[in-house]
């Protein structure tokens, strides 16, 4: 039988083309805080189906965890921007802190009627948002999944002194003067050289997608005072700080090749939560909620079956 030579095989989409139809976007005002949130419906509710609220990390919106939303059809997640990022507004009573953050999630989830029954999950700065919540507010969610999560200090050890030049970074863009600080902030070079430093797929479909993503949303923030605050909250906390009082069951989903979460803290970390589970992801980075969205996708599903509501 002759062979048709069909050309290059097509690289499969990013995304499933269901989720335009699954989304509803909305606003709530919070204290005078003007937030925009995205609620996604699941294409179909069964008994497994439920309700993901979904808090995004340092720089990023609701935008970065779409590909997991996607991932999810069965499952109605809620992903607002945080204040301060994306289209949302910056606080308008108080400093831009972990603290704050996690007041932010009691009022969004008390305006929108969100129960205990509700699922919390952070990734990366929105991992240290998420399990201060809990720790403060036991029973207010059930349960919490972490992707990427901050285990350790971001100031101590070998990573630290490359913290400390962004803290110098972020000080700086914020005491120049306005054109000049937000160039420095918004510089392609230096968004592109954090999303390759980030990136490990050898994908190019894939990582043109990830560059495309991080030119279009990374510079999305209200100020720079309210960015160089909110930094200073994701390099001083953790999730460790709070671990031992997260007395509910939380996933851990880690990068093997993380270098701002590292696997060694994320098996130290594991072992401080009363009921933790660690699922690690081969040959990913920082970026699980881009380059591999399905695998997390499958642990949050398997998760949640195990631990109903």
């Amino acid at each position: 039988m002759e062979q048709v030579d069909t050309g290059p095989a097509q690289a499969p989409p990013l995304f499933s083309g269901q989720l335009d139809g699954r989304t509803r976007a909305a606003s709530v005002d919070l204290h005078g805080c003007s937030v925009d949130y995205w609620v996604y419906e699941p294409v179909s509710v069964t008994a497994e189906t439920r309700t993901i609220l979904v808090v995004h990390g340092f720089r990023g919106d609701h935008h970065g965890l779409l590909r997991v939303a996607d991932q999810l059809p069965d499952m109605r997640l809620i992903m607002p921007d945080l204040p301060g990022f994306g289209s949302s507004d910056a606080f308008t009573d108080g400093e831009h802190s972990v603290r704050r953050y996690g007041q932010f999630i009691s009022d969004f989830m008390a305006a929108l009627g969100l129960g205990a029954e509700t699922v919390l999950l952070g990734h990366s700065f929105g991992s240290i948002i998420a399990s201060h919540f809990v720790a403060a507010n036991p029973g207010a969610v059930f349960p919490l999944i972490l992707v990427n999560p901050i285990a350790a200090p971001a100031l101590e050890g070998p990573k630290g002194v490359m913290t400390k030049l962004a803290v110098l970074y972020y000080e700086a863009s914020a005491r120049l003067p306005r054109a000049l600080g937000l160039y420095l902030l918004r510089s392609r070079l230096i968004v592109r050289v954090m999303s390759m430093a980030m990136a490990k797929t050898r994908d190019k479909q894939l990582l043109q997608f990830i560059h495309g993503q991080h030119n279009a949303y990374f510079s999305a923030f209200a100020n720079r005072d309210s960015l160089l605050e909110s930094f200073k909250a994701s390099v001083g906390s953790n999730v460790s700080e709070v671990a031992p009082e997260l007395g509910l069951p939380v996933l851990l989903i880690a990068g093997e090749k993380d270098e701002i979460a590292m696997l060694p803290d994320q098996h130290k970390l594991v072992a401080l939560l009363p009921d933790g589970t660690l699922e690690v992801i081969p040959g990913v980075g920082h970026l699980i909620h881009y380059e591999t969205p399905g695998p997390a996708a499958g642990f949050i599903r398997r998760f949640l079956k195990d631990h109903p509501a």
